[in-house]
Order: C-alpha cells, then structure tokens, then sequence
C-alpha cells in the first residue's frame, strides 16, 4: 500500500496510468470534433465560396478538462484509495494476532473483532499470512494452541467465531504456545489485551518479541473492566463493593439488583473517587425484596465479572425469638435467648416478643427455647402457622421434660405430640437422675441426608443431658444429628408445609456446651435455611453439580459438555476455571454461586508491566473509508455529460427551431437527469423499482437491519443457511435473502420479517413503527429472536440487555397478547412433528400470538423466541455452519432447521393443517 499520512492507495500501480494523461491531452486537442450536419437551401451555396482563410475547428478547452478529469477519476478510484488507512505492517513474515478472550475482554468484544477484522484486512491487501492465538481455554482438558499460517479470508471467519469465555486468561499457557510458533522471517506480532496486568504478562510480552515487532493494543486508558463483589447483608441494607484496576479521576456506576425472574428490584450508585480502587454500592430495601434479590450487576457492562450470583446463603430470614420472662435481661448469660440471638444475628431478621405477638407478623422461624405448657389456643394457632409453612425451632430442657408427665405437650396418652416431630420417652429427666452420663457424650459425625452434612464437629463440644426420643420406625428419617453412642440429638418433620425442629439439649449451657461453639452458629444459620423449603448445603460439600452458569457476556445459561461438578476446594478458595465457570452449582434447595469476583479482585491492576520495546496504544482505531467506488460514480457521471455533449454538438439532440436559450436549457435538464440517475444517493426511485422486482419476482426471505454490523451479518448468514435446506427439503426454492430499511424500503411483500434484537440497536423511528404496525395488522408475520440463552421467561420485564432492548424498541408496537405455544399448535406439525424449538441454544420459551380470540386467519402475526435460531442457522460462503450449537451439537442444529422449516411453512402456507374437517372423508378414501 502506498500512502501519506491520511490517504492511500490499495493498487498503487495503477496511477502509472497518469503519466499517460498527457498524451491523451494532446490526442484529444489534435482531434476535431465531429462534423455538424445543417439542412438548408442549395442557392446558400453558392454564398461565401471563397472564405479568406481556412483554420481546423479543435476541442475546446473546457470540454478537454472535462474529460482529462473524467479520466483521472477513473485512474484514481480503480487505484482503490483509502481515507484514514491503517500503517504498514512491518517485517516480512505474517502476521500474528494473540488474542486475550477471557473474561475481561468480553466488555469491549465488538471493538476488539472491529480491530481483528482491519488488522486481518491489512494482512490481506499486503498479502500475508495470518497465526491466530488465544489466551483463554475452550475447555478444561483442551490445551492453548496457535493456528498455522491462515489466508486472510480463512482468518476473518476463525476471529468472527470467537467469543469471549467467564474465566481469566491463562498466560502461562499462552507463553509456552508462542514459544512454539515458527515464522519465516519477521512477523509483525499484535497482542490484543485485555488490559489487566496478569501472571506471566512480561513473559509472553518477551516471547512474543523474539517472532517481530510487537504491539500491545487494548480498550484504552480508565476503560479496563470493572468487577462487583458478593453483597453483604448487614440486616438494615445490602451492600455492594465495586472495584476497578485503576486508580486516576473519578468513575460512577450504577449497580442493579435483580430477582430470579430478572425483574429489577432496586438501584443503588458508587462512586469511586480519585486515588480510589473501590466503592460501595447500598440497597435500602425492605427485607422482603431484599431476599428477592438473585444477582448484582453493574449497569452497562457486560461480562461475567460485572455479575455478582446470590444463593440462600444470602437471604435474611425473619427470626421470632419467644421472650415472655422479663428476668432474662436482668441474667443474660443464663438466658437461652441471649445464646440464640448471639448466634443468629448475623444472617436473620431477629424479633422479640411474646408467643401472640409474633404470630402476628410475617415470620420465617419461630424458636421455643425451653418451654413447658402452651394453652390449647395457642397449641392451635402455633400449628396453624407451621402447617402454613412455618418452621418451629424447639430447644429441650427441664421444663419441657417436666412437661412431658403432664398435660401440656401431649394430647392424651400414647397421642402423638402435636408441636413435636417426634414421641419423647416420659418420666425420668431430671437433673442428676439415673438418665445421666458419668461421662458426657459427643456428637457423631452427620449423615449425608442430614442439611448438617459436611460441618465439622469440634472435638471438645459435649452433651451432658438430654430429652429421649420413643424408638420408632420412622425415627431414623427424622434425625438430623446424633450423639456418639447413637441416640438422636436434633429431630424433624414436615407438618403441613412448614417444619417441626427438636433440638435434645438446651440452647445454653446447662446440659451442653454446643451452645459456646462455632458449630451451633452454623447449625443455625442451616435450621433457618430451611425455612424457606431450602435445605442448606455444606460449603464444602463435595461434587456440587452445575445448574446454571454465566457465558462471557455474563448473561446465565444452561451448562455446557465440558462444565464439571464444583469441588469443595473451588467453591472455598473461588476457583474460576474452564471446568468450574462462574454460575449457580447445586440442585434444587441446595445451590451455591460461584463467582468470579473474589478470585480476580486480590489482583486486579492495570496492565504496565511490558518489556522495552513494545509499543501499547488502544484498538479503538480510526476506520478506514475507500472512496474508489464515489470517484468511479463521479467519473461515470463526467463521462455521461461528455456523451450528452458530444451529442450537442453533432446536432443529434433534438433542439427548437427558434430560441437557443430553450435548447440550452433542455440539454442541460437531460444532464442534470444523467448526473442524478447516475450518482449513487440520486437512484432512489430506479433502487425503490429495484428492491420491488426482487421482492416480488421470487421468494425470499427477509430481516430488520439494526445498524448493528455484528447482528445484521449473522441474520443474514443464518437466513441464507435456512433458505438453503428449504430447497433441498422442501417446495419452497427461497432466493438470498433481502435486508429491509424501515425507512425507505417497503416491507408489504414479505410473509415472515425476521428482526434480531440487539440492546445497540437505537430507537425506531416513528415511520419505522407505523410501517411494522400497518404490517401486522394486514396479515404478515414478525419473527423476534432475543439471541440469548435462557431467555424469554419474562419478555417485558425488566431482565436480561436483550429483554430490556425488546421492551424499549417495541413500546410503540402493537404487539398482540402472546402465549407460549401449546403441544397442538400447528407450527409443531408445519412440516416436521417438533416437540420444543431450539435454536443455538435451548430451553427459551417460543411466544405466539393467541390466535384463539384474535380476527383474522388464524395465523399469528408475531412469534418471539430467544434461542438465537438465526445463530444455528448461520453459515459461510462454503455453507459451513458458522457458530457452535450448545448444549445440544450438531443433533441440535438439526432440530434447529427442522424449526426454520416449519416456521416458513406456517408463514407461508398459514393454519391448513389445524384444519381437521377432512380428515375422516380422507381416511375412508384411503380405505377404499
């Protein structure tokens, strides 16, 4: 390429063409123009026979220019010049792209593949090869490789399938790969970073030295990504901690908290001042939506360590404590109350109160510490409560052993006891009675069913008393924990919805020192946990199975092949890793989030540790603009006004007989009309004709163009996948598909619009909107795809980017009432017999229009999905699938066509197979 400052030239070789220029000049001048035919009478002959000099008529002047510049345009525009180009590449070699694609870069992943894609395209116009390299793993037992030399062409379509991966970088991998690259000659090496600083950073940088010249590009300076930790209940508020590498000028965010459904629950900004690295973000909520609040998340970013997942361990849960004596504050070390409020503080909503005033409120837990009689009015309230999913915690000792010849607890003889999980032995529990132990016991260790499993017992924790529980057969399922020699310790069982928990021993010191120890607080804090239905898991529980985890991008999806179970030791020290991604581990009522914050944020810092050398500067790089194609169009229309010219002067345009003025002015209208046909914005009309016979003469399928590069290119990909296998499996032979401008083309000829959203797109205009909405209601169909795993749940809610893009671009729309598709529903019988409707990714829910009340055909006139189905339809020029199916495969993206086809068959040929009125005259002819 050859080039100033701001301009060059792709064919440099082609303005040796000008030095020709002045041998046309004076071609041109020598060469007269064509002889003008002028009709008149014979007898004029015979005037002026004789002229007193005779002179050749030459080109005039201006009309020489306007054709020497016509033939410069030419010259220069098929020179290909470019404005803003891009530098040479140094060396002679390839070039080399490493690519950091953890979890740091998926913020800023769009100006990265803008960059990957000029750099590739730089490559490609000097005729290089091109070795790409990442930085993070694909999967756990996949190593870090290098490409061998690729085309350009090859190149783009590998940096176009990358995307970034929830997990850091792994550097020391990538030094060891680039220490194996070979390169004839030298390559001009460009590493692409995320800009943190990370172990092994100075080695790769020095390793990557050794193949040529090396630069480090990255988002720029204050722009590297930021990270949200973990809240912190503190029982009044929820607080967020928000950290960023770099410490210059102040920085705000907003942070967000969400629920499960991904509807927002509350805001809260931080402000990291200058000279600071962190801020605290406060939520002010009510303790109800407070233990609705399912993530954290910084507004604006996206990727996995702007996301912070909550699991119960986060959840508050409104404790009533029963205090009906008032010599419990005078003695609170010999309180039970004061042992239970100490230990349950820290993750409950603690509340103090006689028996009827706290059944008055909204509790989670109710706990009786020792407690004898309750009256036969408040035995019955109390079981209502549990019965309504309550959870009473009971703790033993004199009083409810001295109960127990009473009438207080149980309903009559051999009755079982109604706020008991379990038959207690009677008589005989008094203090030093023949029940008690020379020796105190301790505890066993606890049964992997118990919601105990996995806590460590201290060896110095005894029990010196307890209340026995009556042998039964069903005693072994209701006990959670056991004393050594094997009698039950805490027992449980389900009343109604809620819970019945026996704790043998008192919640003070009396009959036991559990109370003293860590391990009470944590038995606890699980007790309460299961409160809510939620039997609390051990942190250290081992082979947590995946659930749910968070893709680059941090938006949560379903896990794929090569995610692993959680071992403890991850789960405990924060591991992030290919095998272990950040997400939600667990079944059912015994997750754990795992996420990447606390691992990144220790070492967080901006990237400066180069060698000497290197040059650093930021990706975000001017674009390059060819302006061949406008100086070919000018020189086009130059070279129309020199034919309509030539043709003036030869007297073959047709002029009046009198007033030159008007035949000037007509050969100028007809010039003005060749300039306006002929320049590239003045071909509105003849382009409108254009896209009509397109759209007309021959079916295709069609989509919204965003503005978004990215999105645009993989729906159109993925229609021309789709229109391929409906030409081969089907009736239908789809030509390419169109791309519709709202604004200025006409979308009435199409059955089915596809339109992905992207949270880029910007508003539509008001034509835009009044366009889709005289679509809709005339009988064509609109297909919209979130493009996002797992969504869809909640489409006008405030959830996930996409959703939140769907609610703001369509608030104008009339979208009708929407349904999930039922089992009957004829686009599960179309073409193909469907019975769900996966795209890229699986488990979104399709909607539909509820065409049950709605006027019309029966067709629906709207269909949302969010499982990316343009994504699994995508193909290159080759017709090779472009991006990975997950979880699903390559069986997967089968499924997937099979959708494509029958979504434009329903499109196409509407409801006819809901039609069941032929069916019996068609069976009995097939009998015949």
């Amino acid at each position: 390429m050859l080039g100033l400052e701001t301009f060059a030239f792709a064919q440099p070789w082609l303005l040796l063409a000008l030095v020709g220029l002045p041998a046309l000049w004076f071609l041109l001048r020598v060469t007269p123009p064509a002889p003008k035919s002028i009709r008149f009478p014979a007898i004029r002959l015979l005037t002026g026979l004789t002229p007193p000099e005779e002179t050749p008529q030459r080109t005039p002047l201006w009309l020489l220019l306007l054709r020497m510049l016509a033939v410069a345009l030419l010259i220069l525009g098929l020179a290909g010049p470019v404005l803003h180009p891009a530098g040479q590449l140094s060396g002679s070699g390839p070039l080399v792209l490493v690519i950091d694609d953890g979890w740091a870069a998926a913020g800023t992943w769009e100006e990265r593949q803008r960059a990957m894609e000029t750099l590739i395209d730089r490559a490609a116009r000097e005729e290089r090869r091109v070795i790409l390299m990442t930085t993070a793993r694909e999967r756990p037992d996949e190593p870090l490789t290098a490409s061998n030399p690729l085309r350009p062409d090859a190149a783009l379509e590998r940096v176009r399938a990358i995307q970034p991966k929830p997990w850091p970088s792994d550097l020391d991998a990538a030094q060891a790969v680039a220490a194996e690259i070979g390169v004839t000659g030298s390559a001009h090496v460009i590493w692409l970073s995320d800009g943190l600083a990370a172990p092994g950073t100075r080695e790769l940088a020095a390793t990557l030295q050794r193949l040529g010249r090396l630069s480090v590009l990255h988002a720029g300076a204050g722009r590297a990504a930021s990270i949200v930790l973990p809240p912190e209940n503190t029982g009044t508020d929820v607080r967020v901690t928000v950290q960023r590498p770099d410490s210059r000028g102040a920085k705000s965010v907003t942070v967000l908290a969400e629920g499960e459904d991904g509807r927002l629950v509350g805001t809260a900004p931080a402000r990291v001042e200058a000279g600071e690295t962190a801020a605290t973000a406060s939520f002010e909520l009510p303790l109800q939506l407070r233990n609705r609040i399912a993530r954290v998340r910084i507004e604006g970013a996206r990727h996995a360590g702007a996301v912070a997942l909550l699991d119960e361990r986060w959840q508050r849960r409104p404790v009533g404590l029963v205090s009906d004596s008032p010599l419990e504050a005078a003695q609170p070390l010999l309180s039970e109350l004061y042992y239970l409020e100490r230990a349950l503080k820290p993750y409950a909503e603690i509340s103090r109160g006689t028996l009827d005033d706290l059944l008055k409120r909204d509790l989670a837990v109710l706990v009786l510490a020792d407690r004898g009689k309750l009256s036969p009015e408040q035995r019955e309230a109390v079981s209502r409560w549990v019965e309504n999913g309550g959870l009473l915690l009971r703790f033993a000792g004199p009083k409810l052993a001295q109960d127990l010849s009473g009438d207080g607890i149980t309903a009559g003889e051999g009755a079982q006891p109604p706020l008991l999980p379990v038959r207690l032995r009677r008589g005989g529990r008094a203090l030093g009675g023949t029940m008690s132990w020379d020796t105190p016991a301790t505890l066993a260790p606890f049964g992997d069913d118990s919601p105990f499993a996995g806590l460590e017992i201290p060896s110095d924790i005894t029990v010196s008393r307890q209340v026995l529980a009556e042998p039964s057969l069903e005693l072994g399922g209701k006990t959670w924990a056991r004393l050594a020699d094997g009698t039950p310790l805490v027992t449980a069982g389900e009343r109604g919805d809620g819970w019945l928990v026996l704790v043998h021993t008192t919640a003070n010191t009396s009959w036991s020192n559990l109370s003293l120890s860590g391990l009470f607080v944590r038995m606890l804090r699980r007790v309460v946990t299961v409160s809510e239905g939620l039997s609390g898991a051990a942190d250290d529980q081992p082979a947590l199975p995946p659930q749910r985890v968070l893709d680059g991008f941090g938006r949560l999806t379903e896990p794929g092949a090569g995610v692993r179970t959680l071992p403890a030791e991850a789960l405990r020290d924060h591991l992030v890793s290919a095998g272990n991604p950040p997400g939600l581990y667990g079944r059912d009522g015994q997750r754990r989030a795992h996420n990447l914050g606390p691992m990144v944020a220790p070492s967080l810092a901006p990237l400066d540790d180069l060698p000497p050398g290197v040059t650093a500067g930021a990706f975000a790089m001017q674009p390059e603009t060819r302006i061949g194609p406008w100086l070919l169009a000018t020189a086009l229309v130059l070279m129309l006004v020199d034919m309509l010219i030539a043709l003036g002067l030869r007297g073959l345009l047709p002029t009046p007989r009198r007033g030159g003025a008007a035949g000037t002015t007509a050969a100028t209208m007809l010039i003005f009309t060749a300039c306006m046909l002929a320049w590239p914005g003045g071909a509105k009309a003849q382009g409108d004709d254009e896209f009509a016979l397109k759209a007309t003469l021959d079916t295709r399928l069609a989509y919204i163009e965003t503005g978004v590069a990215e999105a645009d290119r993989i729906t159109r990909q993925g229609l021309t996948g789709i229109s391929r296998v409906l030409a081969r499996r089907s009736a239908v032979e789809p030509e390419p598909p169109l791309g519709v401008d709202l604004l200025s083309d006409e979308i009435a000829f199409f059955p089915l619009l596809y339109w992905s959203i992207s949270p880029e797109q910007p508003d539509l205009p008001p034509a835009g909107v009044r366009k889709i909405n005289h679509f809709l209601g005339h009988g064509g169909t609109l297909l919209i795809d979130l493009r996002e795993a797992g969504g869809g749940s909640s489409l006008f809610g405030q959830g996930t980017p996409a959703t939140q893009a769907l609610r703001r671009l369509t608030r104008d729309i009339d979208i009708p009432p929407l349904t999930p598709v039922d089992p009957e529903h004829v686009l599960t019988k179309a073409f193909y017999l469907l019975q769900d409707f996966p795209g890229r990714y699986a488990g979104g829910a399709l909607w539909v229009e509820d065409t049950a009340t709605a006027p019309g055909d029966g067709v629906a006139s709207v269909m949302i999905t969010a499982n990316d189905w343009v994504g699994a339809w995508a193909v290159d020029e080759s017709g090779q699938p472009r991006l990975p199916v997950v979880p699903g495969g390559e069986r997967q993206r089968e499924i997937a066509y099979r959708v494509g086809v029958n979504v434009v068959m329903y499109a196409l040929t509407g409801n006819y197979k809901a039609d069941q009125v032929h069916v019996p005259a068609i069976l009995e002819r097939l009998g015949q």
